[in-house]
């Protein structure tokens, strides 16, 4: 753990800017579809798009976005616990609890604005879904921990492999026709928005305690 973490400091500019523009992302078309009953001006980017995924159905894909479905959503949540555990037995408890409050918040508020927004989802869906289209909770949760891992590990290819995580798994939602774009859109927005804004709370504190538990000898140099 202490080779992996690398947490970066940023000038603040550099989270809260991105995190406010990303929550705008959000709410924006949150107050469209709210404001337009379900018929906002970005619709036919919607249906568009939807036409578009049902060319792409074949055997193999359907079998990937099936295994997708399954680990994006519970998946994520457990990881997030995992990752939590792993920071805590390491001796990092407000990393943790960076970890931990943002799944959560994350978690909170697309539920919210689910039952707020309350937007029918694509007909014909390939796997069971709760009522609420909008956000994505798959998309919202696996933005919420890739982003984070790519905060904490500070690496370039981490960062990478989020952005591609986070890409595979708005296209999983769309393929399965369980949500529209912009309800992936939405997940994406929000819960980067979220981690870049509790890091940029978090991230002195973290920082440091990374930087005191890594100068501590380990086992085996004591022995």
């Amino acid at each position: 753990m202490i080779r992996v973490l690398t947490p970066r400091p940023r000038p603040d500019w550099q989270l809260v800017v991105p995190g406010v523009l990303l929550l705008c992302g959000f709410l924006v078309p949150a107050a469209m579809l709210l404001l337009g009953q379900g018929e906002p001006a970005f619709n036919s980017a919607d249906t568009w798009w939807q036409a578009f995924a049902f060319t792409l159905h074949t055997p193999f894909w359907d079998g990937v976005n099936a295994v997708l479905n399954l680990v994006g959503y519970v998946g994520m949540l457990v990881c997030h616990g995992l990752l939590a555990i792993a920071l805590l037995i390491s001796k990092r408890p407000v990393t943790a609890a960076f970890v931990v409050v943002t799944g959560v918040t994350a978690l909170a508020l697309t539920q919210l604005a689910k039952a707020v927004v309350g937007r029918a989802r694509p007909e014909g869906a390939k796997v069971l879904t709760d009522t609420g289209s909008y956000p994505s909770g798959h998309v919202s949760a696996t933005t919420a921990l890739l982003v984070v891992l790519a905060l904490l590990m500070g690496r370039w290819w981490m960062t990478a492999l989020a952005a591609f995580g986070i890409l595979a798994m708005m296209i999983s939602r769309t393929y399965l026709s369980a949500h529209w774009l912009s309800d992936v859109l939405g997940g994406a927005c929000l819960a980067a928005g979220i981690a870049l804004l509790m890091w940029w709370r978090f991230r002195n504190i973290c920082i440091q305690e990374n930087a005191s538990t890594g100068s501590r000898p380990t086992w085996r140099a004591r022995a």
